[in-house]
Parts: structure tokens; C-alpha cells; sequence
């Protein structure tokens, strides 16, 4: 099995016939996913998703690929494949755009409508759409797609075929094999299989759930959860889920109307999403049922349902504004059922338990997924992905979105299906596999860092940045100002101190005042005029008693003023 190292310098040129794959997001990572084919001088891209920031990313709003390394070959791009509507395989596109506006959009009926959204939300123009189907294919330069129908926890996924003189890739995007899914629309293996008998020279699968025994549980089992839930509460119930969770949005729907209930959608991208998804038809309301959430507060409690964001304890979203009681329209009372029906993503866990004793805090039942059977995933678990390399049976497998454990877990998976150990590759982002003569090797690496957005700054922040920002938020900031005579070597005024984080009086400070005072007349009785030195011995001073007395490492910012 070949794997990664830090170390790989870039890559050579690409040989003759050859493919080159080069994921930019979404390998050692839950999102982000991007990669990058090149064949014969151009460039085909799957996916352009976003990142969300966690706690130790604070003021970042989003992160993006980094698509630096292939800026100067923008016009190479054939166009952009959206394997479905998820933020993290869509997000990050408008940013793309606005580098190169005319790149054509390949995608499912759901997933450009979704994506148009956020375009019309960026004040971006409408580039060329291709709406494709299961079944359907086109050509791209030298790049033949073939799209083929996934089940995924949003609907209209699609896996794709990219045919080149170099072999066959088959990328299968985020999939399950639900055998019972809401919408009747199963994962295709009649095609996988097709396709595994044309010859698989490259397969690209899904790492999410490897680690997972057995399969994936039917989204269809949730049903019977939230109709219990809904028979036991006797108040309001508020439902949280991600807001493209169709079939999930589509289930508590149809609990609400066998329970004589009122629905109302509470957040933003969660009232676009489903208008848009009931237009297009994959959403089912039957007349009636949805009203205005600001409606439901002329109704009884027992007759209302909320759907709103906020699933991962997200600090501006819905949910979290219910749990501090800062919403400007949904009031939580005690008794009412709070259920979040979705996962935690790794990472969020201390945000959304704080949701939870948040919305406990105020007396909410809160039902989740420690507790009921109120979320399934949307990934294939092992014995699907065991299922899929029997029949796809691939020469080469680059196993894709996932951490690195989930990437291992699903290499080992098809080592053990008879894949060849030397022809499995775990890369990470930036890691170039090439595809010479039907094997697939590691030829390098490009730099693929992060690239956040804060605000409408994108790319401007460091990570250095990011250190002083933790700091600022963790461990506090002390400012200290002296003003001094450099000829008469003497301290003239101060120091006077301001901090953030030690309390709301400065006085604490008075008793490190003496010291810097001496710490200072000692370097300008010796000559010192350098500022630089005085600062640094200012910053020493304040530093060591911070340290000793309060156990702090808090940003210090020393000024020396010349009189």
C-alpha cells in the first residue's frame, strides 16, 4: 500500500497518455472536497466544497481549497462536476467563479439550483449549466463523463465515469446503498458493475463510514422515532437537521400532518433550500402544513412544529439563539421536545452539548442521537463498500473523503476484497497520484494549505494570525505604555497598563508597575536607546510575573514612547 509523505517535492511533468489526480480538499479531512484531473494539457475538477471553521479557528467564517498551485491554468479548466448539494462539495464555487467566471457547471437538477442560490447570493452571473441525469453523458475536451445515480442523504447525488485515454476513473462522491430510500432512487449497481466489467482502472470511494461494521441503517427507520416523539410531546417541538436534509425535513413533514401539526422552517438557508427543493419536487407538502413560523405563535403549542438549522451548535444559527433566548421570535418553554436529527461532525461536539444543556437549562426535552435513533448517515458503512469493490473489482483504488483513519480503514477494506496492496494509494490534499500504464503512484506534491475567509477578506489570514487570535480569546491581552527620556536616561511617565481577560480592574498590575519602572532605568542608565530592547524587556517583566502569578500567557503589546 503506498501512502504519503510530507516530505514528496513537487511533481514532474506529466508523462505522455498519463492521468494526473490531484485531490485539493476532502483526504485527511471531512470536507473541503476538490480534485483536480489533468489529461493532455487539461483540467477537469470534481467538486468545490467548503470547510467549516472549528473552535480554534476563531473569527474564520469558512475554509476554502487551496487552489493556488493550478491559478495560472484556470482557462485549462474543461469545467467543474458537482457530485450533489452538500455545502462541502458545493461551497466553495462562487470563490472559485470569481476567478474565472465562465467555467461551466455540471451537475443534478437539485445540485445547480442549489448552487444557483448561492451564485444569486455572491452577485455572481449565471455561468453554463449542464443539468445532467443517471444515465446521461458528455464530453468535456478529452474527458468523457458518465453519471451514474448514488443514494446519499440529499437527493439527486450522482457518482461519475471519467473516461480518458489513460483508463477509466470511477469517482462515487458521498454514497450509501439505502435500500429503502424515501424517494425509491437506490445506488445504481447494475452500472458499477457494468462498469467494473468495462475495466475500473482507478476507483475513488468514499472513506466516511469505513470504519463502521455491517451496513448503513435505512433513512426510513427515523420514521417510527419521530412519530413516537411527536405521540409524547404534549407542546411544541422543534426539529434541527442540516438544511439540505430533504429526506429528513420530508419524514418530520409527515409526522407533523398524522399528528394534526403545523410546520413552520426557522433559519435562512433552511427556508431557501426547501422552497426550492419543493418546487423541483423532491419535497412533498401537502396544502396547508407549512405556514410562516412567526404564524405559529397564534396556534397552540401542541399544534406547531419549528424545523431550523443549528444541528452542530453552530453560534449564530437558530438553534443556538433558541438556547440563549436571543431568537427574535421562538421563545423555548419548559416541556417543549427540542430534537436534533443529525450527526455530530468531529470537532463540534463541545458546541453542540453545549446547545443541549442550553436548551436543558430551560427545561426542553432534548432528544438526539445519544439518546434515540433520530439520524442515520448518508455514507456507506463497511459491508457496502465490500459490496461495491466485488463488483466494481478496480485495478487502482485512491480511497477519497475522510479522515486519514477512515481513508486506512477503507484501503484495508479493499486489500481484503484481493486489490493488490502496491496498487492502493492513501494520499492527502495537495498528494499527486498519477496514472501511468493502468498503475496508479504517488508522483508528488503541491502546496495545499487552508485558505479562510473572514468576512469578504478570503486568503488574507494567517495561521500565525489565527495563534494571535487564540491567544487573544484564551489566555487574554495586556497592553503596557511608557513614556521615557532617552537623554536623560530616566522613565518620565507610566507605565500605564490596560489588559483584556484579568477582570474589569486595572489595578491588579500595580504591583509589576515598580519593576518595569526599574527593569527600564537600568537599560537607560547603561546608554540602551534601541526601543526595540526597551519593549522586549518590558514584555519579560510583564511576561514572567504573568506567568508565575497567574498562570497566563497572554498577548503582551509593550510601548516605548521618546519624549
Amino acid at each position: 500500500m503506498t501512502h504519503a509523505h510530507p516530505e514528496l517535492s513537487a511533481p514532474a511533468e506529466l508523462p505522455a497518455g498519463a492521468l494526473r489526480v490531484t485531490p485539493l480538499g476532502g483526504l485527511g479531512e471531512i470536507g473541503r472536497n476538490m480534485t483536480v484531473f489533468e489529461y493532455d494539457g487539461r483540467l477537469l475538477i470534481v467538486d468545490c466544497g467548503v470547510l467549516f471553521p472549528e473552535e480554534n479557528h476563531p473569527g474564520v467564517d469558512l475554509i476554502l481549497p487551496d487552489w493556488s498551485s493550478f491559478r495560472d491554468r484556470l482557462d485549462d479548466i474543461e469545467a467543474l462536476v458537482l457530485t450533489h448539494g452538500h455545502e462541502d462539495h458545493i461551497g466553495a464555487t462562487p470563490y472559485l467563479l470569481r476567478e474565472r467566471g465562465d467555467i461551466p457547471l455540471v451537475g443534478s437538477k437539485l445540485t445547480l439550483a442549489l448552487l444557483g442560490n448561492k451564485l444569486r447570493e455572491h452577485r455572481l452571473r449565471e455561468t453554463v449549466h449542464h443539468v445532467v441525469s443517471e444515465g446521461d453523458k458528455i464530453a468535456f475536451g478529452p474527458f468523457d463523463l458518465e453519471f451514474v445515480a448514488v443514494n446519499h442523504s440529499i437527493p439527486d447525488a450522482l457518482a461519475v465515469a471519467i473516461r480518458t485515454g489513460a483508463g477509466l476513473v470511477l469517482h462515487t462522491g458521498d454514497f450509501k446503498m439505502d435500500q429503502l430510500p424515501l424517494d425509491g432512487r437506490i445506488t445504481d449497481l447494475n452500472a458499477f458493475a457494468r462498469l467494473g466489467d468495462e475495466g475500473v482502472d482507478l476507483f475513488m470511494t468514499d472513506s466516511t463510514n469505513a470504519e463502521v461494521p455491517g451496513f448503513t441503517t435505512a433513512e426510513k427507520s427515523i420514521g417510527p422515532v419521530l412519530d413516537r416523539v411527536f405521540h409524547q410531546s404534549s407542546q411544541r417541538i422543534i426539529v434541527a437537521c442540516f438544511a439540505s436534509h430533504v429526506h429528513r425535513v420530508q419524514q418530520v413533514l409527515d409526522a407533523a400532518v398524522s399528528h394534526g401539526r403545523k410546520v413552520g422552517y426557522v433559519g435562512r438557508s433552511m427556508v431557501r433550500n426547501m422552497a426550492i427543493a419543493q418546487e423541483l419536487g423532491y419535497l412533498t407538502v401537502p396544502p396547508g402544513v407549512v405556514v410562516d413560523a412567526k404564524e405559529l405563535a397564534d396556534l397552540p403549542a401542541e399544534k406547531t412544529v419549528l424545523i431550523c438549522t443549528g444541528s452542530q451548535g453552530e453560534p449564530l444559527s437558530a438553534l443556538s439563539r433558541i438556547a440563549q433566548r436571543t431568537h427574535n421570535f421562538v421563545h423555548l418553554e419548559e416541556g417543549d421536545t427540542v430534537v436534533l436529527a443529525s450527526s455530530m461532525i468531529p470537532g463540534n461536539e463541545n458546541a453542540i452539548y453545549r446547545v443541549i444543556n442550553g436548551l436543558s437549562r430551560w427545561g426542553a426535552n432534548v432528544v438526539h442521537k445519544g439518546n434515540a435513533n433520530v439520524h442515520v448517515s448518508g455514507h456507506a458503512s463497511a459491508g457496502e463498500l465490500l459490496y461495491c469493490y466485488n463488483i466494481v473489482k478496480p485495478r487502482n483504488v485512491l480511497p477519497v473523503h475522510g479522515e486519514i483513519r477512515h481513508m486506512q480503514a477503507n484501503a484495508a477494506l479493499a486489500k481484503a476484497t484481493g486489490v493488490p496492496a502496491e496498487h492502493v494509494v492513501i494520499a492527502e490534499d495537495g498528494v499527486v497520484v498519477d496514472l501511468v500504464d493502468g498503475k496508479a503512484q504517488i508522483a508528488g506534491k503541491v502546496d495545499c494549505g487552508y485558505v479562510f475567509v473572514d468576512g469578504s477578506n478570503v486568503g488574507g489570514i494567517t495561521e500565525a494570525q489565527l495563534k494571535d487570535r487564540r491567544i487573544l480569546g484564551e489566555e487574554g491581552f495586556i497592553s503596557v505604555i511608557t513614556v521615557v527620556d532617552l537623554s536623560g536616561g530616566k522613565v518620565l511617565s507610566g507605565p500605564e497598563i490596560h489588559a483584556r481577560g484579568f477582570g474589569e480592574d486595572d489595578k491588579v498590575f500595580d504591583e509589576i508597575k515598580p519593576a518595569i519602572i526599574d527593569a527600564l532605568n537600568k537599560l537607560l542608565a547603561d546608554g540602551t536607546d534601541d526601543q526595540h530592547q526597551l519593549q522586549q524587556a518590558v514584555r519579560r517583566v510583564v511576561g514572567r510575573w504573568v506567568g508565575n502569578k497567574h498562570r497566563r500567557r497572554p498577548m503582551i503589546i509593550p510601548v516605548v514612547v521618546e519624549a
